[in-house]
C-alpha cells in the first residue's frame, strides 16, 4: 500500500511538529497533508514509495526535539488521493 493516515498524540502542538512533517515528508518525495486537530493531535496523510513512507512512520516516532510522542495511531489505506506535494492544511 502507498497511502496511510496518522493520529499523532502527545506534546505536539506548539513545537514545531508540522513543520518536521512537512520538511522529513517533503525530502522523501512524498505529498499529502499535515494539520493541528482541535483536541491537541496531529493528523497527516502522505502517499509515495513504500520504503519512503515506512522511513516517514519512524521519523513520526521521534518527532522534533521539543515534542512527546505518546501514541501513533496508523492506518494504511488502499488508493491514493493523488497530492501533488507536501503542505499543512488547516
Amino acid at each position: 500500500m502507498n497511502r496511510f493516515r496518522a493520529r499523532v498524540k502527545g506534546v505536539v502542538q506548539g513545537v514545531g511538529f508540522r513543520y518536521f512533517v512537512m520538511r522529513k515528508a517533503s525530502n522523501l518525495k512524498l505529498a499529502g497533508y499535515v494539520r493541528n486537530c482541535p483536541d491537541g493531535d496531529v493528523e497527516l496523510e502522505a502517499e509515495g514509495d513504500e520504503e519512503s513512507l515506512k522511513i516517514l512512520i519512524d521519523q513520526l516516532r521521534q518527532g522534533p526535539p521539543l515534542s512527546r510522542v505518546d501514541d501513533l495511531k496508523l492506518e494504511w489505506l488502499e488508493e491514493k488521493r493523488g497530492y501533488k506535494d507536501f503542505g499543512l492544511k488547516w
